[in-house]
């Protein structure tokens, strides 16, 4: 992927998740918070239908949207998408800004909007603070999108599969906080929204003001060895510039 059409893309995504976002947002806030479109019914389902061994899973599942896991997955798409020391210093570095920068962020609007969560009768897990946008769902969501960009950019063999199994883990991270009763779905809708327009933010303005020899996914220019460039001076005329008699 170039850089231009990385900038380009991100641009386009970032602006339209921001819009959603917005909309979304003003939505739960005129609503005071109160459950919205199918949130009642699909916690109603999730709180009939859980058995012993989907609830372990569930709680395993939303136990990697936090902590250690994703800041590990960060460093792990910065260092893949470098190419060079150089190139994976500052990408790593990047990565953890752009998912530390977005958790201030995300904690800022949770506090704005103050939307309260399910009932506590309803939770299968322990969980704090406010509801909108889930915590674990943008955290695992920006995690998700470093590690399938950094894999899209090296396009190394099998990124088609690395990639789906690194966003369906994302996915399930925020289904996790609904299915244990913790989060409307319209949370997890929210910081899947969020995620995607503060990654398209980071991605586009990295791909637009980094200098090239830093971008990851480029190759560094090579300095040149001799005055005509890397392979010297030219040789004299004639056929593959040998030299006559």
């Amino acid at each position: 992927m170039r850089r231009g059409d990385l900038a380009e893309l991100a641009g386009s995504c970032g602006l339209g998740a921001w819009t959603a976002f917005g909309v979304l947002t003003l939505v739960v806030v005129g609503h005071e918070g109160v459950p919205l479109f199918a949130d009642a019914d699909i916690l109603s389902w999730s709180v009939a239908h859980r058995p012993d061994v989907a609830v372990a899973f569930a709680r395993g599942v939303t136990a990697t949207g936090t902590g250690v896991v994703p800041y590990a997955l960060a460093v792990l798409a910065g260092a893949v998408a470098g190419r060079t020391p150089r190139q994976r210093g500052v990408s790593v570095a990047l990565c953890l800004f752009c998912l530390a920068a977005g958790q201030v962020l995300r904690y800022t609007v949770m506090a704005l909007v103050a939307r309260p969560r399910p009932p506590l009768a309803d939770w299968a897990t322990h969980a704090s603070g406010w509801a909108f946008p889930s915590g674990h769902t943008t955290t695992s969501a920006l995690a998700a999108g470093l590690l399938i960009v950094a894999v899209c950019l090296r396009a190394p063999r099998g990124r088609t599969a690395l990639a789906l199994t690194v966003g369906c883990w994302g996915v399930l991270v925020g289904l996790s906080r609904v299915y244990l009763g913790v989060h409307w779905f319209t949370d997890v809708a929210g910081g899947w929204l969020f995620a995607l327009g503060w990654l398209g933010l980071c991605l586009g303005a990295a791909s637009r003001w980094l200098p090239e020899r830093w971008t990851p996914g480029t190759a560094e220019p090579r300095e040149p060895t001799g005055p005509a460039g890397p392979a010297g001076p030219a040789g004299p005329a004639g056929p593959a510039g040998a030299s006559e008699g």
